[in-house]
């Protein structure tokens, strides 16, 4: 019997294994014992265990003795097991804590639930980004654009560098505000979503966001996949049935603390009550309804909080850490609405009065899309990173990997939260008149010149301004005029009438002047400096880079003088002169629009195909300088007599 026991010590190493995201997967059929020897040995590996410091003093605590008395009381239950010959549940491949050693022997779920997590595996080849899915209370606004761009340039990053990547999006489409938003355009509230719900997936084609899935909250496989996600929280004691009384927001969709909430006058001189943060009136509620047990994970999303690249920039992060130890918000969550007041929601599977909270059914969209409850979804979890708005942190940083460590699954890696755009220097609301949409921009600035602009001009850190002058003045230096001007006048009959494209590996030292050695030393390091930016989610800073690299080809060219060195062409020396100076800036051309190709993806390849460069050869590798390879002297990328592509899409003066 001794010889076919597994060791209590090598089921906790099992079960510490998520540290490694590992999978776990115990087969045998054995029963579990745990000797005194065998359990000293246990709390030697615990210590070793991320979670020990946190949990130590409430095992003692929750034995209501010291270690050593609990030792004692171990080794007493093992003695009665073995009279009784109890046998202990055999490990599934899914290691369920409510049926490990500790069920037996210290009858304490609240242990079993925090000594160790379930998590699922995650695949480091694969990445997983993520826009929030948009309300849809209202049409999409520069705002929502914003959003939707970061995170796909955040994927087509990570897809040049050879990554397996996939983008999700979508609406959120539960809710009262989604009730009184269709009353008030006089329409039944399905058929206001699926209006609404398409005005945001027309605006992520019309950009090019090349999102994997646009999932609405209002299908069936996402209910289903609710509704598993709950039932697993409610089989774990994580839900509980209880009154609720509270001031409650319809506007963000939250209950609020009397800490989160202040008076002040209406425009009739009333003194109402209204949140702290959002401004938006509040309304006092009492009802029965479900609740989420938020006051057990404070400790948990401090250790999640250990990473510093959980939440970023340092900003947002700082404000959230501040959240968390404070503790204020750790407050049990009402996480059902009853039907007769929110009847537009998914029902809760274990009663037919009441709807999920539209934030706890909102949230589950990351895991639908992945194919949850299929064990496929492992392939790409946890989210590489998450692109949110600062008004959403709350919900994401707090509740999302709270209901996530809950349920066993591992949080996400990053919350990339980025701050909100004004316009000219005011806060864009309704109340303003000053909302821009995207279809209207873009009508005058084009796609990708609104795209290039909203990214060029932001910083997560703090909020960013839409400036009508600003905009122009950005496409026409940068895009117009830095880039396009400088392939045009390259490939223009004055300078290149056979449209030749030479392949700089045969010309790289032929000039010597301080400006071209200048350019290739920018060229040079412009791969790393933009992959650092890229890393670092500082895209503008990509932008920035790429710009100062095409500023110095066009002082280069402008030093040489092509059309100067054409008239004397049939001088050799003159000739290979004048391919070096073509040579050169077109390989800045290729070089700059593979680097901001994730930023304006259209545009980009439109150059690409232009230059010839095959679709193959347009990974981060290939933003090498091709002088720089060792490669025939018969390029990949660079052909004579291309055919001449008539537009750039540029931005027009």
């Amino acid at each position: 019997m001794a010889a076919s026991i597994l060791s209590y010590s090598k089921y906790v190493k099992l079960l510490g294994c998520f540290r490694n995201n590992q999978i776990f997967s115990v087969t045998s059929k054995r029963s579990i014992m745990a000797t005194r020897p065998r359990l000293e040995k246990v709390l030697e590996t615990l210590q070793k265990n991320p979670y020990y410091e946190k949990y130590s003093q409430k095992i003692a605590k929750l034995q209501q003795t010291s270690p050593e008395e609990f030792l004692e009381r171990v080794s007493e239950n093992e003695r009665k097991i073995q009279e009784e010959k109890v046998e202990i549940p055999a490990l599934s491949q899914s290691v369920n804590l409510s049926r490990t050693i500790f069920s037996t022997l210290c009858q304490q779920n609240r242990f079993q639930r925090e000594i160790c997590r379930n998590y699922s595996s995650s695949t480091r080849n694969n990445k997983y980004i993520t826009t929030p899915i948009f309300y849809v209370n209202d049409v999409p606004h520069i705002g929502h654009l914003y959003t939707a761009a970061l995170a796909d340039t955040i994927a087509r990053f990570n897809s040049m560098l050879g990554y397996e990547t996939i983008l999700s999006t979508g609406t959120d489409e539960h809710g009262m505000k989604v009730e009184r938003a269709a009353l008030k355009n006089k329409l039944p509230t399905d058929k206001y979503c699926d209006k609404i719900s398409l005005s945001f997936k027309s605006m992520c084609d019309t950009f090019n966001i090349e999102y994997y899935d646009f999932i609405r909250t209002t299908e069936n496989r996402h209910r289903e996949a609710v509704h598993h996600f709950w039932n697993r929280l409610y089989e774990r004691g994580h839900i509980y049935s209880g009154k609720y009384s509270g001031w409650y927001c319809v506007s963000d969709e939250a209950f609020l603390s009397n800490d989160e909430i202040i008076e002040k006058k209406n425009d009739k001189g009333e003194l109402v009550k209204v949140s702290l943060e959002s401004g938006h009136l509040v309304e006092w509620y009492e009802e029965e309804n479900f609740k989420f047990r938020l006051s057990a994970f404070q400790d948990d999303l401090k250790h999640w909080l250990k990473n510093e690249n959980a939440v970023r920039p340092e900003k947002f992060y700082k404000i959230l850490s501040n959240w968390v130890n404070e503790g204020s918000v750790f407050q049990d969550l009402s996480i059902s609405r009853p039907k007769n007041r929110v009847s537009w929601g998914i029902q809760t599977p274990n009663d037919d009065t009441q709807n999920i909270y539209v934030w706890f059914d909102a949230l589950i969209n990351y895991l639908t899309i992945l194919g949850y409850p299929n064990e496929k979804y492992k392939q790409f979890w946890p989210p590489s990173i998450q692109v949110i708005g600062k008004d959403i942190l709350k919900f994401h940083g707090i509740f999302w990997p709270s209901f996530l460590i809950a349920a066993g699954y591992e949080p996400p890696e990053t919350l990339l939260c980025h701050s909100h755009w004004t316009v000219e220097g005011e806060k864009m609301s309704k109340s303003n008149m000053n909302v821009v949409s995207p279809f209207d921009a873009a009508s005058q600035y084009s796609p990708e010149g609104l795209r290039y602009f909203l990214l060029r001009n932001s910083v997560t850190y703090k909020d960013s301004n839409f400036c009508e002058n600003t905009v122009r003045l950005n496409l026409n230096a940068d895009l117009a005029d830095n880039l396009g001007n400088l392939v045009r006048r390259c490939t223009g009959d004055i300078i290149n009438p056979s449209k030749e494209i030479p392949n700089p590996k045969l010309f790289s030292n032929v000039l010597k002047s301080e400006k071209a050695l200048e350019l290739k030393r920018n060229l040079e390091s412009l791969k790393l400096t933009a992959e650092k930016n890229y890393e670092s989610l500082n895209i503008h800073h990509t932008v920035d880079a790429v710009m100062t690299t095409l500023h110095s080809a066009n002082q280069m060219f402008d030093y040489h003088k092509p059309w100067t060195l054409r008239k004397n062409i049939s001088d050799p020396k003159i000739a290979n002169e004048l391919k070096a100076v073509i040579s050169l800036s077109l390989e800045s051309a290729r070089i700059s629009a593979l680097v901001l190709h994730p930023i304006i993806p259209k545009m980009t390849s439109d150059l690409l195909d232009f230059l010839q460069v095959p679709r193959e050869n347009r990974t981060w590798q290939d933003t090498i300088p091709i002088y720089m390879e060792t490669l025939s002297n018969d390029d990949r990328h660079y052909i004579k007599d291309c055919k001449f592509f008539e537009k750039i899409r540029i931005a027009k003066k």
